[in-house]
């Protein structure tokens, strides 16, 4: 019997990462995540953390719109650490104001 290729044994074994996704695509996925070098894997994850940083703000943003950015700021180390590591690296939020 011949062995299933590895995007067949994906497929089969993995299950679905998104269920919204089909499954050649998110083999195809994988496969080119895989393929990429740890230089642009790095830049992705750049990538993330920095739309995840805008997202988190946008929605401090709307939750404080009277804040200033240095309030803004320190809600997100709060959001990021922890609120005891931030207090302790930052202060008070009424300090960052």
């Amino acid at each position: 019997m011949k062995p299933p290729s590895n995007r067949l044994c994906y497929t089969k074994i993995m299950r679905a990462l998104f269920s919204d996704t089909h499954p050649r695509m998110e083999a195809l996925q994988v496969q080119l995540l895989r393929q990429a070098s740890p230089a642009r894997k790095m830049e992705m994850l750049a990538q993330l953390n920095a739309s995840a940083r805008v997202l988190a703000l946008s929605g401090l943003r709307s939750r404080y719109p009277q804040a200033g950015e240095a309030e803004l700021r320190r809600r997100l180390a709060g959001c990021l650490l922890g609120e005891e590591l931030a207090r302790k690296v930052y202060g008070e939020i009424s300090d960052a104001a």
